[in-house]
């Protein structure tokens, strides 16, 4: 991790100078490339207690780093205004760059075991865009963890107990008796449909899922029924453990759960006055299930309309983790409006009128559906608009994204026909790039750092993000760098620079789970 090794590079440094003391380095990307790769704003933190200007503490840091050997044989630092901007001295950028695809990254150590649960849609009826949304944000989080080091099992959770499931199998079996579906049942063609199959609808349902998740790769490790937790008896052991634990209470006829001492703003009710569990003893119950699995890390995708949920359980969780912090997260994912040509396409899961994944997918294709529904932050409503994801221009950032590495693959097939040896390994020593050959290099170094901080904050729209303007970069390294009729050393490190990107481009499009075509 290209930041990361710079940071820490600079961060000893500094311990090592007369200026030493708490502060920490940080490195931001200059407005103006050509002051440098990396800044960071060190001297500015420094002149309150040193009693300076940040002008002339910068020189000073700026003379101490650079009279470093082992520093100054890598990077060059300059002061401006302050600053110290970095810059990576073009041999050792090159080496770096080369070095990509056959030097592993190294993570920070990581050792958690976590339980990511997504989707979770009631299996009452079929896939629609915002179930897509969080299935698409969860396995692409999914991979980003297991990249940096995580052991992650993907879980969804079959909400198949309590009164919705009754009314579903009593909906589908008046439409095959012929009689009318109940005012309060379910609606649409969908029902309708379930009724020409014979069985359990609801496991018709699950597996119909099954199918539409797998069209757009996502696969789950566990299934995981409510309705077991309540046949094994493990929600009336939770409610009996939390009575034992005085984390529960009696009162007016009811169970409650206090809440309260974990900072929710009311206690919660476990159980109704009429005896009934409530759907939080059962998410508690299963939650603590999680636990019991040897789960060290709970993260959980749930829709918009669960934001008020999220305080109660997790402090159902702490209070079983008997942790300061819950291990509980959980992930909000935002509403889908979906549009054509900029004019919304209405849906109702109730009544019917509604647009399922599945139908998206046949219109689109998998590769944009996976896109469009990941490259904003699952904290931001999503306008999905169909005509745009089909478009072959680039205003469609999937075809942009696809198209950089197409063109990247075509110049390789020409360098091939030329019939050329190119070594292995080429010298990147006296050699000066390019303004565009180093804005390529020095954001492909950072592919790493970028996945590193997404996992951490669990924000795996950054990968399309990174994605999208390392495909920005390529264009212009192509538009401004001549590859086939360069003179023959440079050719052969444009070559090397293609392959090294070529492999940033497939591990991008493999983390985001699209294709890598070869060809447009």
């Amino acid at each position: 991790m290209i930041r990361n090794q710079l940071e820490n590079t600079l961060q000893n440094l500094f311990f090592e100078s007369p200026f030493s003391g708490d502060e920490r380095v940080v490195l931001e990307t200059p407005r103006q490339p050509e002051l440098g790769d990396f800044a960071t704003p060190l001297a500015f933190s420094l002149a309150k207690r040193l009693k300076r200007s940040p002008k002339q503490i910068a020189e000073d840091l700026a003379t101490h780093f650079n009279a470093h050997e082992s520093f100054s044989d890598q990077w060059l630092l300059t002061p401006v205004n302050g600053y110290l901007n970095v810059r990576i001295k073009d041999s050792y950028l090159g080496k770096l760059f080369a070095s990509l695809s056959v030097t592993p990254p190294c993570f920070p150590s990581v050792s958690r075991k976590v339980n990511l649960e997504y989707v979770s849609a009631n299996p009452t009826g079929p896939l629609h865009i915002g179930h897509g949304r969080w299935a698409v944000i969860g396995s692409v989080l999914a991979s980003l963890l297991k990249f940096v080091g995580e052991e992650v099992s993907q879980e969804f959770y079959v909400n198949d107990a309590g009164n919705q499931v009754s009314v579903f199998r009593e909906s589908v079996v008046a439409v095959r008796s012929g009689k009318p579906i109940p005012e309060n049942g379910y609606h649409g063609q969908y029902i309708h449909d379930l009724s020409q199959f014979e069985g359990d609808p609801l496991q018709r349902v699950m597996t119909l899922q099954k199918e539409t998740l797998s069209r757009i790769g996502v696969f789950f490790d566990v299934w995981f029924s409510e309705k077991t937790l309540h046949d094994s008896g493990r929600v009336s052991d939770t409610l009996d453990r939390l009575l034992d634990t005085g984390e529960a209470y009696k009162s007016e006829g009811a169970v409650w759960f206090r809440s309260t001492d974990y900072g929710d703003e009311k206690d919660r009710v476990l159980v109704k006055s009429d005896g009934e569990f409530t759907y939080f003893l059962a998410d508690i119950a299963y939650h603590v299930d999680k636990l019991s699995r040897g789960f060290s890390q709970l993260i959980n995708i749930w829709g918009a309309d669960h934001h008020g949920y999220v305080p109660r359980v997790s402090a159902a969780i702490q209070s079983f983790a008997k942790q300061r912090v819950s291990p509980l997260t959980v992930i909000i994912g935002q509403l889908v409006s979906l549009k054509r040509d900029g004019q919304p396409v209405r849906m109702s899961k109730r009544t019917g009128e509604m647009i399922t994944l599945d139908e998206v997918v046949d219109e689109i294709g998998v590769d944009a559906t996976r896109y469009f529904l990941i490259h904003k932050g699952q904290d931001t409503p999503l306008d999905f608009d169909l005509s745009l994801a089909k478009k072959h221009s680039n205003e469609n950032p999937v075809f942009y994204i696809q198209y950089a590495h197409a063109r990247l693959c075509a110049i390789l097939r020409k360098l091939d026909a030329l019939g050329v040896s190119f070594p292995e390994e080429c010298s990147w020593e006296d050699r000066l790039f390019d303004s565009k050959e180093r804005g390529l290099l020095v954001y492909g170094l950072q592919i790493y750092d970028e996945f590193w901080l997404s996992a951490k904050n669990l924000n795996p729209s950054k990968i399309a993000h990174y994605t999208y303007d390392l495909a920005k970069c390529f264009h212009h390294f192509y538009e401004g760098c001549p590859i086939v009729t360069a003179e023959p050393s440079v050719r052969t490190q444009r070559r090397q620079i293609l392959l090294q990107t070529q492999f940033l481009f497939q591990t991008c499009f493999s983390i985001l789970g699209i294709s890598a075509p070869e060809s447009m």
